[in-house]
Order: structure tokens, then sequence, then C-alpha cells
């Protein structure tokens, strides 16, 4: 460590992973009373005082086909940031999600004495768990986000801390409905559905017609829907504004938001949604929602062969059923979807257990993920460094 200052490197890949790693890094300043944060990040990152060497949208890059084209300048990222840490070495790494970027990074900071924690589990209780020896050879640590993680590690002797998921931590217990339509300036009776095509820009070229089409199909129904479409940044808009203007037709409401995903999932009375943490987010927000997802036929078909759950969602994973319909790839076409959310509209009772599944999850994943993790890193820096790293309380 250098001049009493604790160096903590950290690679976050997607929107996800930037809103995981902000909540880390304000954990640990409340800790720490010297710390840098360096490495690749976004903006949440940047604004608890990241220093990002590369932004984070170099790295949300999703599907085997989509990761090919972008291998060389992927490669070269990495490259470039190990030799950087290597001349330089970090007092910990910490890897958030990204794992086809970040373990073998982890593995050779690792193996130069540097403690390489990883957070947020890979997949490998989705993809037979074919990965967990290189996880084990790779990292230090692993922060679990969910209870059933740990045991995994356990059993194969890599460590693992089960945190909890900080959108648990962030989002109310109760219902939050009345008071965003009341932010939105919505009606209480009005039918409104949400659409989360995505937050990558590959997921808007493939998922933004299929949603706004289904949208089309919802407002012949029901002529008075509204439908709120938050974009987590300007190039998802755009990309969603173009899918717009290629329609024939501009009869769905569509309200275009500018962030705002959670006022808009909750505000509304079902969701559609891309796979991926956004639905996570709307179980939190106890909504009704149709899980959708398409990718180029390739990634689909290689993926498909690796998988061994029944579903991709991660509510259906954590309630180990069906709570909420998945479409995926084929499947998720415009009347498949629209059936789906309509579904939703006059079955209380459907609706209801939903809501007290949802919540059951919402108890079993409030942790204080951000204290844990951030006791974990502490745990892991070097005697030195933890010397150095003199607590803001102290």
């Amino acid at each position: 460590m250098t001049s009493g200052v604790a160096r903590i490197a950290m690679v976050a890949g997607e929107a996800s992973g930037d809103l995981l790693a902000s909540h880390l890094i304000q954990a640990l300043r409340a800790k720490i009373a010297r710390a840098e944060f360096f490495g690749i990040g976004g903006p949440r990152m940047t604004g608890q005082g990241f220093d990002a060497w590369f932004p984070l949208e170099k790295l949300a890059v999703r599907g085997y086909v989509e990761v090919l084209r972008h291998y060389r300048e992927i490669s070269g990222i990495r490259r470039e940031l190990k030799r950087r840490l290597l001349a330089a070495p970090p007092d910990v790494f910490i890897g958030v999600d990204a794992p086809d970027f970040n373990l073998a990074l982890e593995g050779t900071l690792k193996r130069r004495g540097v403690p390489a924690i990883h957070y947020v589990s890979p997949s490998i209780w989705a993809w037979r768990g074919r990965r967990i020896h290189e996880i084990g050879r790779s990292v230090s640590r692993v922060l679990a986000l969910f209870p059933f993680e740990p045991a995994l590690y356990e059993k194969e002797g890599i460590p693992v801390t089960y945190v909890g998921h900080p959108l648990a931590d962030a989002l109310p217990l109760d219902d939050t409905h009345e008071a965003a339509r009341e932010l939105l300036g919505i009606d209480r009776q009005q039918p409104v559905f949400a659409l989360l095509p995505g937050s990558r820009q590959a997921e808007l070229r493939y998922m933004a017609e299929t949603f706004i089409e289904t949208a089309e199909l919802i407002h012949r129904r029901l002529p008075e829907a509204l439908f709120l479409a938050p974009m987590a940044t300007r190039e998802t808009r755009l990309l969603f504004e173009a899918a717009l203007h290629r329609r024939p037709t501009r009869e769905p409401p569509i309200r275009l938001l500018f962030g705002h995903a959670h006022e808009a999932m909750a505000a509304s009375d079902a969701v559609l949604v891309a796979s991926g943490t956004a639905t996570l987010e709307a179980a939190l927000l106890k909504r009704p929602m149709v899980i959708a997802y398409k990718m180029a036929a390739l990634s689909y078909r290689l993926m498909r062969r690796m998988g061994y759950l029944p579903y991709v969602g991660l509510p259906n994973i954590l309630a180990g059923r069906f709570v909420v319909p998945e479409f995926i790839q084929d499947k998720a076409t415009p009347e498949n979807l629209a059936g789906a959310l309509l579904g939703f509209m006059d079955d209380d009772a459907r609706r209801a257990d939903i809501v007290r599944v949802f919540r059951e999850i919402h108890s079993r994943l409030r942790q204080g993920a951000a204290e844990k993790a951030a006791e974990a890193v502490l745990a892991a820096l070097p005697a030195r460094a933890e010397k150095d790293a003199v607590p803001v309380s102290a």
C-alpha cells in the first residue's frame, strides 16, 4: 500500500454491476479513512469517486456471437488493464459480475499475491456448474447474492460469503404502487404497463420492436392503457425511438422516461421485462411480470445446450417454480406476450399469490448486503493495508 492509502481496483461490466459496486464503494468509504477506487466502472461508481480508466459500456456485451464481434476491443482493454494493475498492484481486486472478463484477470492477480474477490456468483447453478473449478483457481473469495449459492462453493472448498442483494435493502418491503402513480401523475384507475426491453444496446436491437408490437396488441384490447418505457441510457433511448418510428401506426401511448425504472414498474399493473436484473427489481417491487428474451440464433442454440434449469428469470429461479411466465427466443412473440400480460388484469387470486411469493423473496434477500460485502473486503486486505486503512470511526 502506498502512502497509507488503501488502493482498491474494481471492474464492473454492466449497469447492474455499476449499481452493486457503487453501494460497496459507499460502504467502504464509511469504514476506511483513505481509499482509492479505480478500474472499469459506470456513472454510479464515478459518482462515488471511482476513477474509471475505461467505461463499462465497452464490456456490456451479451451472447457468444456478440462477444466475438467485439473480441479484439475487449481483449485489448483487458491486456491494458492487466498491464497497469501488475505495474502497480492494488491492495485488493474486486470483480463485480462479468465473469468472462474478470475471472482470468482475477487469476493472474491472485497468483501475484493480490486478494481477488468476485462479487456476484457466476450462474453455476444455471449452467451445470462447469466453471466452479475455474472460479476456485481464480478467486480468493466469492460474495454471493442468493441464499442457495454458498453451499455450492462450500462443497468445493471455495471461500464464500452470503451477503444478500443490495436492491432488497434499498427497495421497501411495502407496496409503493399508489405513491409511484402519484409521482408520475397517473390516474389510479388507468391500466398501466411498464416496458423494459433491456439496458444494453444489443438487447434493444433484438427486443424493442417486439415490445412495441406487444403494446400495440394490448392497446387494441385496452384503448385506455398507458405504457411506460424507462430507458437506461441515451443510446438505448435513441434505439427505442428509432424502433417506434419504424412502426406504421403511432397508436400506443408510450411515455419514454430517462431512468425512473423503479417508479415505472411500481406504477404499473404488469411489467414486460427482458431477462436480467430488472426481473429481480420487478419482483422486489411486487409487480406481476412477463419475462421475454431474444438473442442471436447461434448464441441461443449454444446457451440452450449448456443450461439445465427450466427457467431463466431470477424470480422463478428464487421461487423454484414458474411464478411468472417466460417467453424466450421464438416464443417471445407479441401475441404470446400480450396474452400473458392481459391475463394478469382480471385474475386477482394469481396477482395475490405473486405478491406473496415476491415478498418472501424480498425478506430472504434483505441482509444488509453492502455492509457485509465491505466487511469481507476489509478482511481480505493484507495486514499492512488493514493497519494503514484506519477506520473512519477510529
